[in-house]
């Protein structure tokens, strides 16, 4: 392996280690301020709208299937968001079925 390829895996390991330590160090005994707390509370669903709309935007409507692969994968995450409200359940689990459908596992 060559050194500059190790040593820019083990930079960026302890920038890494670094900003996920941090905010544990600085907010240690202290409530946390009230935007870190909006953050937290909506995060998540932004993070799934992006993804949908990233996922959706090359989309072709006008050939076959139709964008039927990605709407029933779209379709599964709702699914799944609202039977079990877990945000990981519904974006790897609708993952995992988007992948089958494309690999024809379904067919």
């Amino acid at each position: 392996m060559d050194n500059y390829l190790f040593t820019a895996i083990i930079v960026m390991a302890i920038v890494n280690l670094i900003t996920r330590v941090v905010p544990f160090l600085f907010f240690r005994g202290k409530e946390l301020p009230s935007p870190i707390l909006f953050l937290e509370s909506y995060f998540p669903a932004v993070i799934m709208t992006i993804l949908v709309f990233y996922s959706l935007k090359d989309i072709d409507f006008h050939s076959a299937p139709y964008g039927a692969f990605e709407m029933s994968a779209v379709g599964m995450t709702i699914a799944l968001h609202l039977i079990f409200k877990n945000y990981l359940l519904s974006i790897f689990g609708s993952t995992i079925f988007y992948m089958a459908l494309v690999q024809g596992w379904f067919l």
